[in-house]
């Protein structure tokens, strides 16, 4: 997506005493990188990066976000970005928040490539200064995450009134699931409350295969942490072992139109409509995972999309890098799949049906003015669909 930053033309939330090691980053202020990773597909969606670990309660040292975001640029990492902000630097508003978006424009980080989670306690008479704050980041571009939700000092109520994109359940409750029945208890209630609302649920530092069973039995598809990927991952790694779980009981439901796709929303990877073949597919070859790349105006109205398959098929052809490489990536692009934000599950499903050709390219996401959110996977709507269907008798 194209908004940058006003320089320009997810997450790490607080961790528990028990998880202090594994949370933050190793001695010596090297970096650290976690993968985000779809538990039903089992790709990487987005890279985690932290660096000098997380200021604990009110901060706001924006320091450990900007070193962060720099080390990811070292790392060339081409999947969306995940980093931690201290509530204070958001509620403190633009200023505050400078260093980070110079670091967004020296990387060339567009701002709808990056879920900044907004972690740590505040005043309670800060909150209006706090949700004026986020509103900003969401203005400028960014996808924002409320962090730490179920052990720490951030009101439930917040998460209704700033409509984040995602919510991170705090390492603590995740780190007392299954053993603590009532902990366990809390953090489902969390993640029932925020599936709720359409927004994603995170999990964090997930260290057992037990913990992923009851994960996945609650709804939540993303997640991180050691049993997904070792504590030295990197970028340039590529693909994780996602342990598969045991299938949970089905509930009773009804059939329904389902939720909108807001619910599917997966953060998209994007360039500019003069983007160079040989750009895209550098991304491609980065992030095995990525299925797709929207090509937007300086509007961030999507343009063209790009289908992973199709376009490196037409690179890898016989003079293909020869013909295409330096030439706009728009010529092997189609026109993009766009759906409103507020459409159902099944006519998107239908509106991906339209093109018998394309019936598996990723719909792109639009809100009310036309820019790009993200994408959805039809996969995903598929297997929501196909969970709906009551079991024969």
């Amino acid at each position: 997506m194209t908004v940058h930053s006003p320089t320009s033309s997810a997450a790490s939330p607080l961790a528990a005493p028990s998880e202090a090691r594994s949370a933050h980053p190793a001695p010596g202020g090297l970096p650290m990188f976690r993968p985000i990773v779809d538990l039903d597909t089992g790709g990487v969606i987005a890279v985690e990066a932290a660096a000098g670990g997380t200021p604990a309660g009110y901060s706001r040292d924006i320091t450990p976000a900007v070193a962060a975001a720099y080390a990811a640029g070292r790392e060339e990492a081409r999947l969306p970005l995940v980093l931690t902000v201290p509530s204070g630097a958001v509620i403190d508003g633009s200023a505050a928040l400078a260093p980070l978006h110079e670091a967004m424009r020296a990387t060339r980080r567009r701002p709808r490539e990056v879920i900044l989670v907004v972690s740590g306690d505040f005043p309670p008479e800060h909150r209006r200064g706090l949700l004026v704050g986020i509103e900003g980041l969401r203005t400028i571009g960014y996808l924002v995450a409320i962090g730490g939700l179920g052990a720490s000092h951030m009101p439930l109520d917040l998460v209704a009134d700033a409509s984040p994109y995602a919510a991170v359940l705090s390492p603590e409750l995740v780190d007392r699931i299954p053993g603590d029945p009532r902990r366990g208890t809390l953090a489902r209630a969390v993640a029932q409350m925020a599936r709720g609302m359409g927004i994603h649920v995170l999990a964090p530092l997930v260290r057992e295969e037990a913990q992923l069973t009851m994960l996945r039995r609650w709804g939540i598809r993303l997640a991180h942490g050691p049993l997904l990927a070792p504590i030295d991952w990197r970028p340039s790694h590529g693909r994780v072992h996602v342990p598969l779980p045991v299938p949970a009981e089905p509930e009773p439901s009804t059939i329904d139109l389902g939720p909108r796709v807001q619910e599917f929303l997966m953060p998209a990877v994007t360039f500019g409509t003069q983007v160079t073949a040989e750009e895209v597919a550098d991304a491609l070859a980065a992030g095995p995972s990525i299925t797709s790349v929207i090509l937007v105006d300086e509007y961030q109205r999507p343009r063209a999309s790009v289908e992973r398959g199709r376009f490196l098929l037409s690179i890898a052809g016989p003079y293909g890098h020869a013909l295409h490489a330096k030439k706009p990536a728009h010529r092997l692009a189609d026109p993009p799949r766009i759906v409103p934000k507020t459409t159902p599950a099944i006519a998107a499903m239908q509106v991906a049906g339209k093109d018998s050709a394309r019936v598996y390219d990723d719909l792109v996401v639009v809100d009310e003015v036309g820019r790009c959110m993200g994408i959805v996977h039809v996969g995903d709507l598929i297997r929501h669909v196909a969970d709906l269907r009551p079991a024969a008798p």
